[in-house]
């Protein structure tokens, strides 16, 4: 599982040591995909969750986004030095059953106040995984392909945010056949509860599989090495421009996907009267073929950039890819068809994934060894604050505030998506500089870091 350098030649076991790292990055792909899935599912229950629990727009905004996200970003610190001196498969399983349970626990509650506890939950059990995922990663990732290795993960987020829609929209359709159940001595089960219980269920296999992956050997650092929070900020303090930026450019980038993924199945049953499953299926097909074809497309991109000389070609890339999307993102929920919606809203999908699946890369090509963890976590942190906390929830301000009608929706992804994807390339601009200088700094300093040209 060790990283070997681009230029050794092969020697035996090498084939069973990249089968090994195969192995391992599908199990992270699957993981990825599922946590997605839990996460992304409450997108498809909206109109019954409103209608059962008499909450708003603003109400249901909070438990896709600000709630989830601020129990993820706290979280996250402490799983980030877990992650650089733990076992990080141990860690990871943990946050699996953590994010499992509590999505399942959904389907058990029937109030506002205890949807946001247990979302809560899954914050802070999905706040393992991206630190954890990126660490083995970097870990075991040839540097001329730690693009395409963060992209292949990267496929995860996109096939369990399309699972949750077309997944859940077949759940959603066969149990709408059934009605209500009712369960001597426990109650009654309305439709959206049981989708949550169905969702959070494979989270026990999952975890367990992922227990059982070999860790990867770290390379070696020595003794003194400090792997505490405190360095972590440190390090981030030093490189604020480069890092401050680039995880900017990553936010807003989130905010335009989170947003669109929070109301663009709404849109479709608000403006043209689609069911909940229709919207789930068609949403997410192209949220998985689009998304998967974008994250993957950009790791290679990146790498490309980067084989050719241009030792800042992943943060070009990204500020390309989201300006590219902003047209695409402000036509989507204008089109006068559903169809001619989802055909514009595809390249919106496409170049928005191809930024957000160059930002792990981006990342860690600035990072030390020792502190692959704490870097991860801390952009994770400032990317979900920003992109979880304000996309689900500035549409629906924007709904209930600014258009004044639930029927508007449409209109709120038309403005805040395509502001979020320009402000995403202006930061990425900016950051250039300040980030080819991080990238120089550590190499004088002999850090280890990962992605640099071979």
């Amino acid at each position: 599982m060790s990283r070997l350098p681009a230029e050794a030649p092969a020697v035996p076991g090498d084939s069973r040591r990249s089968a090994s790292t195969w192995y391992v990055l599908a199990a992270l792909v699957v993981a990825y995909a599922f946590a997605h899935l839990d996460r992304q599912i409450v997108s498809l229950l909206v109109e019954p969750m409103k209608r059962d629990l008499h909450l708003s727009d603003t109400q249901i905004s909070l438990l896709q986004g600000f709630v989830f996200a601020l129990f993820m970003a706290a979280a996250g610190l402490p799983i980030g030095r877990l992650v650089d001196t733990g076992r990080r498969t141990a860690v990871l399983a943990a946050g699996i059953l953590t994010w499992g349970l509590a999505t399942t626990g959904c389907g058990f509650v029937a109030s506002f106040a205890s949807l946001a506890v247990l979302r809560m939950g899954v914050g802070a059990g999905e706040a393992v995984l991206t630190p954890s995922a990126h660490s083995i990663i970097a870990e075991a990732a040839p540097a001329k392909r730690l693009g395409l290795a963060m992209g292949i993960f990267g496929i995860g987020s996109y096939v369990g945010a399309g699972l949750a829609f077309v997944l859940g929209a077949f759940i959603l359709a066969g149990l709408s056949r059934l009605g209500p159940i009712h369960l001597q001595g426990i109650g009654t089960f309305r439709i959206w509860q049981l989708v949550f219980v169905a969702v959070g269920a494979p989270a026990l296999p999952i975890a367990a599989w992922v227990v059982s992956l070999p860790e990867p050997r770290r390379s070696i650092r020595p003794q003194s090495v400090d792997h505490s929070i405190r360095a972590g900020l440190k390090f981030f303090a030093a490189h604020a421009a480069s890092m401050g930026l680039v995880n900017l450019t990553g936010g807003f980038a989130s905010v335009a996907l989170y947003a669109t993924s929070a109301w663009f199945p709404t849109f479709l049953v608000r403006t043209f009267h689609w069911t909940a499953s229709a919207a789930g299926a068609g949403f997410g097909l192209v949220v998985m073929v689009c998304g998967a074809v974008g994250v993957v497309g950009g790791g290679v991109l990146g790498d490309f950039a980067v084989s050719r000389g241009l030792a800042s070609g992943r943060l070009v890339a990204m500020a390309a890819a989201a300006a590219c999307a902003a047209p695409f993102a402000c036509a989507a929920p204008l089109m006068a068809s559903p169809l001619a919606s989802l055909l514009a809203l595809a390249p919106a999908i496409l170049f928005s994934t191809m930024a957000l699946g160059l930002l792990p890369s981006v990342q860690q090509a600035i990072a030390p060894n020792h502190l692959r963890g704490s870097v991860s976590a801390l952009g994770t942190l400032m990317v979900n604050l920003i992109g979880l906390g304000l996309g689900p929830t500035l549409v629906a301000l924007a709904t209930d505030h600014i258009f004044g009608a639930p029927a508007a929706v449409g209109r709120s992804l038309a403005l805040i998506a395509p502001a979020a994807l320009l402000i995403a390339a202006g930061c990425a601009i900016l950051g250039l500089r300040p980030y080819a200088q991080s990238r120089r700094a550590l190499e004088t300093a002999g850090l280890e870091m990962p992605g640099t040209i071979a």
